[in-house]
């Protein structure tokens, strides 16, 4: 065991959860300028080959040394202060471009911070800068016009997306903890194939205000980090009522404490995962995991999924999506030289070629998925599933239509979701394990998740892919 007055390695620090950097903070054992010169150096070696950052604010020293400033002068003192993040490209950050992975949104700085921008830098945090996403914030493999983004465990495959950057900036120690958006699974998706932790709080939980929209109905703000305890502590800061967002949560009291008393949970699992398109190997693992975690789950229930056709709710989702896109990304599909894919291109023609029939149609279909989370609820306290159906592929195949099957479900609900590592695969790549709660319960489902991650004792050792 190492002493606990022993000096901190860089190696340490990149590998520590934002709590245990909260802890070192507070002790003086480091400072904010530090963590944020070695996350910036990390970057510098590091972003050619991994492409996780598109820009860096120049701000990034100057709030450190405020942050240190405050801990000398023992005043007040933000929840997160001195912690670095950051933030995917989606997301306005005053004074950088909000580029959504297409080559020509670059040009013009965002004027001011989105609702979460500026609650972390309320708290405290140091923003590093933009990471990657999947071009038009539509796509699940982390690829845009500056590139596909490269998983840290072996960068031949995908990192996953579209939180792809936030992801792997988290994974190989690039900042403390990262935030992206999740629409149809776009944090879960990446934290499963990057062996970290991604939550998708209760939708409204957190504003989407000054977040480039892909379907409002379904988008939430997410984090991403090393450990369950991170997102519990950035939720509680990030999660509050905003008037501009018309689908922000007025809660009437706090969010509430865990009541769930683990091994006396209804645990729903559903019952044919190979029907789903599950992969051998990764109910081969969610089965070892789930066998272990056999008292902490409780009773067994089986799920029915007979009357939710995933297919056709994707489907619905994704035409919601797509319309959306051609109204936020009409200025660069008009230009001469858009610079958008002949992919991205045929989804949004693709929704204009539909009728306002069509979209009210895909728009009931989404209603009854809403009901559909309300019922299954009514019998169970958490649905126990993986979290994508199979592990990271390699860069260049063509994205697989089943990535988000599993991930869409508590999406479609307005559900929260959590993504842990549960294990490895034949080939040594991560596998997510995805607990979904009711709406509400983002605490109670926190606590079980931090249940099931110490039990499992999956998470590999970070920073990923140092050494390589």
């Amino acid at each position: 065991m190492a002493d606990p007055h022993d000096e901190l390695s860089d190696q340490r620090l990149r590998g520590a959860s934002a709590f245990q950097l909260l802890h070192w903070l507070a002790g003086g054992r480091t400072s904010a300028k530090r963590l944020a010169t070695l996350h910036q150096e990390a970057i510098a070696h590091e972003n050619a080959m991994l492409n996780a950052f598109v820009a860096l604010d120049p701000q990034a020293q100057a709030a450190a040394e405020a942050s240190d400033a405050r801990r000398a002068a023992g005043g007040v003192i933000g929840r997160l202060d001195g912690l670095t993040v950051a933030i995917k490209d989606n997301i306005d950050v005053g004074g950088l471009p909000t580029g959504l992975g297409l080559r020509g949104r670059h040009a013009h700085a965002a004027r001011e911070d989105a609702w979460v921008t500026a609650r972390l830098r309320a708290a405290g945090a140091v923003i590093l800068g933009k990471t990657s996403l999947d071009e038009g914030m539509l796509g699940s493999a982390g690829a845009s016009a500056t590139g596909a983004t490269r998983n840290p465990h072996r960068h031949d495959v995908i990192a996953g997306g579209s939180s792809a950057g936030s992801a792997a900036a988290v994974a190989a120690g690039q900042c403390a903890f990262a935030i992206g958006t999740d629409t149809l699974g776009s944090v879960r998706i990446p934290a499963s194939h990057c062996g970290i932790f991604g939550l998708r709080p209760t939708l409204g939980e957190i504003s989407m205000h000054g977040v480039v929209p892909t379907a409002r109905r379904l988008d939430s703000l997410g984090i991403l980090s090393r450990s369950v305890q991170d997102l519990a502590i950035v939720l509680q800061v990030l999660g509050a009522y905003d008037p501009a967002d018309p689908r922000s949560r007025r809660r009437r009291v706090a969010l509430a404490p865990p009541d769930w008393e683990p091994g006396r949970l209804r645990s729903g699992f559903i019952p044919d995962l190979a029907a789903l398109g599950v992969s051998d190997d990764v109910r081969a693992v969610f089965t070892r995991a789930t066998d272990a975690l056999a008292l902490e789950l409780g009773e067994r229930v089986d799920a029915d999924f007979s009357s939710f056709d995933v297919t056709r709710m994707r489907r619905a989702a994704l035409l919601v999506m797509e319309s959306e896109l051609a109204i936020e990304l009409a200025d660069e599909l008009a230009a001469p030289d858009d610079g958008v894919s002949p992919r991205l291109r045929a989804f949004v023609d693709y929704a204009r070629g539909k009728s306002a029939v069509d979209y009210a149609r895909a728009d009931r279909q989404l209603d009854r998925a809403v009901v559909f989370g309300r019922e299954l609820f009514s019998s169970i306290d958490v649905l126990v599933l993986p979290t994508v159906p199979h592990g990271p592929y390699a860069i260049g195949e063509d994205e697989r239509a089943n990535d988000a099957d599993l991930t869409c479900i508590a999406s479609l609900a307005g559900c929260p979701a959590v993504s842990l590592p549960m294990g490895r695969l034949a080939d040594g790549l991560p596998v997510g394990l995805q607990l979904v709660g009711a709406p509400g319960s983002d605490l109670r489902l926190l606590e079980l998740a931090e249940i099931c991650a110490a039990r499992l004792d999956s998470a590999p050792n970070y920073p990923v892919g140092l050494a390589a």
